[in-house]
């Protein structure tokens, strides 16, 4: 009797242990503030010093975008600049010094200068015209000087310019009076590569000689081209091309014989290709489902070398000392944002230089995304990334959101996002679809919402929201629809020509007048325009009528779902106007609108404290309008 009491008890005892389970992420995580999400910090660039003790790169720790020095032996990051209002972004270390080159905006208005940055902390404007853009591109092969782009004669065009780093004074190398997009220019200074767009996709490829004022021809049939780089001789010019394929591959063109070699073919686009300074290695990017695959090839071997490794962590991004015994990489991924590493190439030792996750976040708290694919409305497969909250659950489904990136022709990118990450952490699904007309998916599926736009695409994004709504985990009566820029068109779209599919809509800096859009664009997109319209459809032809058709101002009447708008009023590409005229417009349906307004950013917000205010603001938006479905009247404006 006393045996099988025992063996009872034991039973027993078992029974309890089984039955008891661990918890789950879900039990354990904590929700964060927005504050404690954008106070992960975002940093940029990886410029080594000449003695390679130290990294230039840019960090928003201060709250926007300013230089940093850090210790490629590990340390504290040390502030260069101290900007309280334009971000400040770096370029480089002069080769030889200390001295370093920046570019400044004025509060997101695109219009960039560049500066150096003496030892003595002093700094001095080297592009003052104003009015005029700058960008730099690269240094010359002796390292007297850089190249860089200007439109001061012609606001429309890009001129080429050296700047000698003794003088300080320019030169004009290139006088672009035919509207190309310059490239790369050759070592030895005799060719540019130079680019014209004949659609959003197709562009021809040239070479100019710089000395006899030659311009050649490459690609031989209408093809998407895109100069990356040239032979460390100067032989050769790579560059990638999508001629006779759906995806971009790597291809040597031999200047003296004027021959083609396919140098590089892979499954996905190669986005970008380059030699190290000295020519050891050659560095190709592929956009490999939405995310960087990186090969760094020994040139003299033709072989890969092998990349650091990181735990759970992609490399996103690679750069090498001029001498090429030091790589600088970044390394993370969706569920974590990026760190700067440094690895020696001779004595394989890496090492982590950041951490920019906010301590106060614990690392299991944040959604690592799963690339989806499903099928529209027309049985064409469609891509996307979802975002899964770790308390969604069949027991307890949870309201979701399309996103739909900017473009037309983006891509939504398996990269980190503390926006995408709260909104995940307060218990809203994510799918980011990429919609057809997205890039990174074939040259086809790109140019399938040509001339079609508010359509066929929109469509696919009806259909991502009837894929989440079929999810156990997905409250699919709570589906909103969110985006910026295109994608901010996109949910206007959606409101407008599909009122009834999505619950709320949320619009960054969305387009909604198609043609005042396309007739006010920068004037430094002037040799884009024409690719543009042709995609788009040209405001000053019949074109005009479908355009009026597709852009949702001018249907307002049809919102019933409640909407918050967000905009920049330094904005050179979305005007305000937009998004003043379209708050306007809903709001004489009676329905719900909240409008924050920004006075100091551009196209995009990159000052944390107002990505603090929008992000916050839209949570409380979609916690009072989509999550419990309340009726209660929105806020007033925040201007």
């Amino acid at each position: 009797m006393k045996k099988l009491l025992a063996i009872a008890l034991i039973t027993s005892i078992w029974t309890c242990k089984e039955e008891k389970k661990e918890p789950s992420v879900a039990d354990t995580m904590k929700t964060y503030t927005i504050s404690q999400m954008m106070d992960n910090e975002s940093i940029a660039g990886g410029s080594f010093s000449p003695d390679k003790s130290k990294l230039l790169v840019s960090s928003n720790r201060s709250g926007i975008y300013n230089m940093y020095t850090i210790p490629t032996s590990g340390g504290e990051m040390m502030p260069v600049t101290q900007s309280d209002s334009s971000s400040v972004f770096a370029i480089s270390y002069f080769p030889n010094d200390e001295r370093m080159l920046f570019r400044m905006d004025n509060n997101g208005d695109e219009i960039y200068h560049i500066f150096v940055r003496d030892t003595d902390g002093n700094h001095k404007d080297l592009t003052p015209e104003e009015g005029a853009r700058s960008l730099f591109y690269q240094w010359s092969e002796d390292k007297s000087a850089f190249f860089y782009g200007s439109n001061k004669r012609d606001s429309r065009f890009m001129d080429l310019y050296k700047m000698d780093l003794k003088t300080m004074e320019p030169e004009l190398v290139y006088q672009n009076d035919d509207g190309y997009d310059v490239g790369v220019v050759s070592p030895g200074e005799k060719y540019v590569a130079l680019s014209k767009s004949i659609n959003t996709n197709d562009s021809d490829l040239f070479l100019y000689n710089l000395e006899s004022d030659e311009l050649m021809k490459i690609n031989k049939s209408q093809s998407g081209n895109a100069p990356q780089d040239f032979a460390p001789d100067g032989s050769a010019l790579y560059y990638t091309t999508d001629d006779g394929s759906e995806f971009s591959y790597l291809m040597k063109y031999t200047i003296a014989d004027e021959s083609y070699e396919k140098s590089l073919v892979r499954d996905w686009d190669i986005s970008g290709s380059y030699f190290t300074q000295n020519g050891t290695y050659q560095v190709t990017y592929i956009n490999e489902d939405a995310k960087n695959t990186i090969e760094v090839m020994e040139v003299a071997t033709g072989e890969n070398i092998d990349l650091p490794t990181v735990e759970n962590m992609d490399i996103t991004s690679v750069s090498f000392s001029d001498d090429e015994t030091m790589m600088r990489f970044y390394a993370g991924g969706s569920q974590t944002p990026s760190n700067l590493h440094v690895y020696n190439l001779e004595t394989k030792e890496q090492k982590k230089l950041t951490d920019v996750l906010n301590p106060e976040i614990q690392g299991q708290d944040l959604v690592k995304a799963e690339v989806i694919r499903y099928k529209s409305f027309d049985g064409l497969e469609i891509p996307a990334i979802y975002y899964k909250p770790h308390q969604a659950t069949e027991e307890n489904p949870v309201p979701a959101l399309v996103w739909v990136h900017g473009g037309p022709g983006g891509q939504s990118r398996q990269n980190f996002s503390s926006f995408i990450q709260y909104l995940v952490n307060h218990g809203y699904a994510v799918l980011a679809v990429n919609n057809r007309g997205s890039s990174g998916y074939g040259k086809t599926f790109y140019q399938m919402d040509d001339l079609n736009h508010g359509d066929k695409d929109l469509k696919d994004c009806v259909e991502g929201k009837n894929w989440l709504a079929q999810k156990p985990e997905i409250d699919g009566e709570k589906i909103g629809i969110i985006g910026g820029s295109y994608g901010g068109y996109m949910t206007m779209a959606a409101l407008t020509y599909t009122p009834e599919e999505f619950d709320v809509g949320v619009n960054l800096f969305g387009v909604t007048n198609w043609i005042r859009t396309l007739k006010s664009i920068p004037p430094w997109w002037e040799s884009f325009k024409d690719a543009l319209y042709k995609e788009l459809g040209d405001p000053y032809s019949a074109d005009s009528v479908r355009l009026k058709q597709i852009s949702p101002l001018f249907h307002t009447d049809k919102v019933t779902k409640p909407l918050i708008v967000l905009q920049g009023s330094q904005d050179p590409r979305v005007l305000q106007a937009e998004s003043d005229e379209i708050v306007a417009g809903v709001r004489k349906n009676g329905v719900p609108v909240e409008y924050v307004l920004f006075e100091d950013e551009g196209h995009g917000f990159v000052k944390k404290e107002n990505q603090i205010t929008a992000y916050s603001k839209i949570l409380e938006f979609l916690d009072e309008y989509l999550k419990e479905e309340k009726s209660t009247p929105i806020k007033e404006d925040s201007k």
